[in-house]
């Protein structure tokens, strides 16, 4: 019972954790506070609500998710995501208004809503869907929409409206106008951020930065100079309850914003605690953690914020100051209540420049050149997919990046597998041999053997086919055999089983038999609901290529002394068998 009761993420707790866990959420706390911070200038919400991300919703994670180290909060991504969605699907809502904190509020719980019905359905497989580097893509076009949207700020110059050129256009023809003062406090951010990720990495420049300047701008009285302050901060306990005024039809209205959230917070949470985890040897269970982000945004609404995700950067600085569970996150959010209850009032006099500084470098730390690099050099059709979602979410929208990156990542998934590799196993010196099914390509006189790595669908058959009969039509020799090696066929769908029966009858035609090698059951299976068992009898089955490629020599009495060798296990690359 007591196992039941206990946390799974804090489950075999040792008490030698206890310490290095307090140590780390004090020390995540001094980053973390700046940070979302910063990230209301993204969501365009009052600043104690960024705090509010990581009360209760990093606390409820802690108890009811899965991962030990995932840290649960305002994430610039889904803040990015919120306001440019909220603006597009309700007009006239007006940032920073009690209004658009509520529908804020009301969209973190239509999207905990939709995690528990993935939760339920056990969809946690969907954040497989985004592949890695169309994250890259998306992730590095939100850094530039969220670095970009902070230079008006750092400026002290007006920001315009309209796409995102016009409003880059906008603050280049303010630069005359440039508020020196405000640029003077925005550049210092960012000198002693950088200054201390350099030469004193385990002291958190952010937390540094915003008291020495708030300390100054006290000090100068900064507002009176031109600066623009945050002002006055309503501080206390979040306020617990539903939004005010929201209705069902709100509800509707934020439905399409919250499933873009909803994708990106099961992407980048599930990569993000698959990779710690598997760093430390612990299991993964996306589904479970879904349990903890759907808890934890339905008391991101209830408690007056908005949408919080699993943060890739705060569980990295979870992990470097060597936190072991989720004790560290509950001590996180722990400090940050004690400061939303006795400290906001030493907020009032923080420039703005300095949160758009911080955020400026959140922005710049998204954009993932290393990656983007790496992409480009190991495989150019991914980069271009890439480079295109990453350019849509800043040129185009945030949410408009969203669209494109799902259906990006579902067409890269039909594109492999309509165009999959295909090969005639030939023999050099013995040793087997992959050759592209080229029309020319045989694989000794009278025979192709042919493999297919991809299963046999709607899109892909007629190509099957084709790739086929040209090599039948061009080999060098007549052919007399053809033996298909299925072992990365296990399934075929009624479109291809039309294709392979239009197949068979064009061999026969030809008076060349088609056999199977490495066929397992599920499409013997398939092939008998089909019909089409009857075309592979049990003597065109064979359980390995060698013992298909020596009933073809015995049927067809060979030269003596032409041998060719075909291992069962020659594969291609780096395929399993």
């Amino acid at each position: 019972m007591l196992i039941r009761l206990t946390p799974v993420a804090l489950r075999g707790y040792r008490q030698g954790w206890l310490v290095p866990d307090i140590v780390a959420g004090v020390t995540l706390a001094a980053v973390a506070i700046p940070e979302v911070m910063g990230y209301t200038t993204i969501s365009q919400t009052p600043i104690v609500t960024g705090l509010y991300t990581v009360i209760f919703p990093a606390a409820v994670f802690a108890l009811l998710g899965a991962s030990k180290l995932l840290v649960v909060g305002a994430d610039s991504a889904t803040a990015a995501i919120l306001a440019a969605g909220l603006l597009v699907t309700i007009p006239g809502l007006t940032p920073q208004s009690p209004n658009w904190v509520a529908m804020c509020a009301l969209t973190a719980m239509v999207c905990g809503v939709l995690l528990m019905l993935a939760r339920l359905l056990r969809l946690g497989f969907l954040g497989d869907f985004l592949s890695a580097s169309v994250l890259i893509g998306f992730l590095s076009g939100v850094g530039v929409s969220v670095l970009s949207g902070q230079i008006p700020e750092m400026l002290g110059v007006a920001k315009g409206t309209g796409n995102w050129f016009e409003q880059q256009w906008a603050w280049l023809t303010e630069i005359p106008r440039i508020s020196w003062t405000t640029a003077g406090f925005a550049a210092a951010t960012i000198i002693i951020i950088l200054a201390f990720k350099r030469f004193a990495p385990k002291i958190p420049g952010a937390i540094v930065a915003v008291i020495g300047l708030i300390i100054i701008s006290a000090v100068t009285d900064a507002a009176r100079h031109g600066v623009a302050v945050v002002g006055s901060v309503t501080g206390g306990f979040p306020p617990l309850g539903l939004p005010q005024g929201i209705t069902a039809g709100d509800a509707l209205n934020v439905a399409g914003v919250a499933f873009s959230c909803f994708i990106l917070i099961i992407s980048q949470s599930a990569a993000t605690a698959r990779s710690f985890a598997m760093k430390h040897g612990d299991r993964v269970d996306i589904n479970r953690d879904l349990v903890g982000l759907s808890a934890a945004n339905i008391a991101a609404g209830l408690s007056g914020t908005f949408v919080v995700n699993g943060s890739p950067t705060k569980t990295q600085i979870l992990d470097a100051q060597k936190g072991r569970t989720q004790v560290a996150n509950l001590t996180l959010a722990t400090v940050v209540l004690l400061v939303t209850l006795f400290f906001t009032a030493a907020l009032a006099d923080m420039p703005k420049a300095v949160l758009a500084g911080i955020v400026f470098l959140v922005g710049l730390d998204l954009i993932d050149v290393t990656g983007l690099r790496r992409i480009y050099a190991r495989r150019r059709s991914e980069f271009a997919i890439a480079a295109a979602t990453g350019i849509a979410v800043f040129a185009w929208g945030v949410i408009q990046g969203v669209v494109l990156a799902v259906i990006a990542s579902i067409l890269e998934i039909i594109r492999r597998q309509y165009n999959p590799k295909d090969f005639v196993i030939t023999t050099t010196h013995g040793a087997p041999s992959f050759q592209p099914a080229a029309p020319g390509h045989q694989s000794e006189p009278g025979l192709i053997v042919f493999r297919y790595d991809a299963e046999l669908f709607y899109a892909n058959a007629n190509r099957f086919v084709d790739d086929l009969e040209a090599l039948v039509d061009n080999a060098p020799d007549p052919v007399r055999w053809v033996i298909l090696d299925a072992a990365s066929i296990d399934d075929i769908d009624y479109s291809a089983g039309i294709s392979l029966a239009g197949l068979c009858d064009y061999l026969d035609a030809k008076a060349v038999t088609l056999v199977l090698a490495r066929a397992d059951t599920s499409l013997l299976h398939v092939l008998n609901v089909y019909g089409l068992k009857h075309r592979f009898p049990d003597s065109r089955i064979f359980p390995s290529l060698s013992e298909a490629i020596t009933a073809f020599r015995g049927e067809t009495q060979p030269e003596v002394g032409h041998h060719v060798q075909t291992p069962d296990d020659a594969r291609p690359g780096n395929r399993a068998t």
